[in-house]
């Protein structure tokens, strides 16, 4: 021991409080309570036994902060007064491997107040060299959520993530995995480990969870919470989940519902569209209801979700489907207005002909029957001066024969 402190002494004034460690040619990743291994070899890779190499925690602006591990020819503090209270105990080299240039160390059950970057120097090589690699201990607790205030038409729910490093960002979101808007997170920050308190103000029942995300260490953590709201009426959510091209399979789905909800495919003009059974489920006294219909027909379709007197907003989905036949696809409606404009006006121009052509008929009579009356109007004149000639001669009444009838009769009057 008594030798050991001079040479420490002595490493300490040839290497100096200062290190130009500002950029970390690697970085390691660790969770909290774990082991880590800060790796460190020179590029020269020669044998360490009989060499110099010292670990350090550099602080913020490149002040020495921690003194970790140092090796001087078999020479080294672990558990001494040359090491800082915040490494003694819990770190150790790989002996083994010093002669094949391996200077890494582990760092044993980790915290988060070790994160932070570190050197590693060869001062006595030729160049001198260092290294530095930065550590972040992570710690990722899972959000613990409550409702600190309610009423019948709205919740205040809060979110709560403790110790976490690094720092979180943290967000509410429902069932769709929509962001729900929440006042400003409050945030606060002790021994490098972060406090996040979230609020946020729902007004529809649902499934509500509150995600934790630390995107430096690619994490995602979350916590789910089911809000009842009595005084209103929750959404259904519809989707396709499977079509070919003659059909589709609609899916609606409505979590979280009290009382039970009753749901209905409707097509575009209202009419029920024909499901399945319901699928029905109950926890905690919400229920959550799945109904599937197939249909066959582009249309839009709508789900509507109701509960007693209340009834939900409903939620549309458009389906084409390409097997259908084009007259159906592109509306029969337009097809028969088509057809039903060229009848009416062949029918029409008919019409019209008719009624000109009785016209001309009823002209044509009319002036024949004025001349075939004015015509027998003479011959029964003549007639008429042929019987007073007759009765004045001496002829015998019965040799005097009849005339014939004389008159012109149109052929429209036989």
């Amino acid at each position: 021991m008594m030798k050991q402190l001079p040479l420490l002494l002595l490493f300490s004034l040839l290497t100096g409080n200062s290190s130009a460690c500002t950029n970390a040619d690697s970085k390691v990743i660790s969770t909290e309570g774990t082991d880590v291994i800060l790796p460190c070899s020179p590029s020269t890779r020669e044998n360490l036994q009989n060499k110099l190499f010292d670990w350090k925690k550099v602080g913020q602006g490149g002040a020495t902060h921690h003194k970790v591990f140092m090796w001087d020819s078999a020479v080294h503090y672990d558990r001494h007064s040359g090491q800082s209270e915040q490494f003694k105990g819990r770190v150790s080299h790989f002996q083994n491997e010093l002669q094949h240039g391996n200077a890494s160390i582990v760092i044993r059950e980790t915290k988060v107040i070790d994160s932070g970057s570190y050197s590693c120097v060869f001062p006595k090589l030729q160049p001198r060299e260092e290294f530095c690699i930065e550590l972040v201990v992570s710690a990722s607790p899972k959000p613990h959520v409550k409702t600190i205030d309610q009423a019948n038409s709205w919740s205040l729910l809060q979110c709560e993530v403790h110790g976490a490093h690094p720092e979180p960002k943290v967000e509410w979101r429902n069932s769709s995995g929509n962001i729900l808007p929440a006042e400003e997170p409050q945030v606060s920050e002790r021994g490098g480990s972060y406090d996040v308190i979230l609020q946020t103000t729902v007004t529809k029942t649902d499934n509500y969870s509150c995600v934790s995300t630390q995107e430096e260490i690619k994490h995602q953590i979350s916590a789910e919470t089911l809000v009842h709201i009595s005084g209103a009426a929750s959404e259904p959510h519809v989707t396709i989940l499977e079509e070919t091209k003659d059909w589709s399979l609609l899916q609606c789905e409505v979590l979280g519902a009290f009382p039970k909800p009753l749901l209905q495919w409707t097509d575009s003009s209202g009419n029920t569209v024909p499901a399945a059974e319901p699928q029905v489920s109950e926890r905690g006294g919400s229920y959550d209801v799945t109904l599937q219909t197939t249909v066959r027909k582009t249309d839009n379709y709508s789900c509507v979700a109701s509960q007693e007197e209340i009834k939900s907003k409903p939620a549309h989905i458009y389906v084409s489907l390409s097997g259908e036949e084009p007259e159906r696809r592109s509306g029969s409606i337009t097809g028969w207005i088509i057809l039903s404009a060229v009848l009416g006006a062949v029918l029409f121009v008919v019409l019209v002909v008719l009624v000109v052509g009785g016209i001309v008929v009823v002209r044509v009579v009319s002036k024949d029957r004025n001349k075939l009356n004015q015509l027998n109007e003479k011959i029964e004149k003549l007639e008429d001066d042929q019987k007073k000639t007759s009765s004045q001669d001496t002829l015998p009444a019965d040799s005097v024969a009849d005339p014939p009838e004389n008159k012109i009769l149109l052929e429209s009057d036989q």
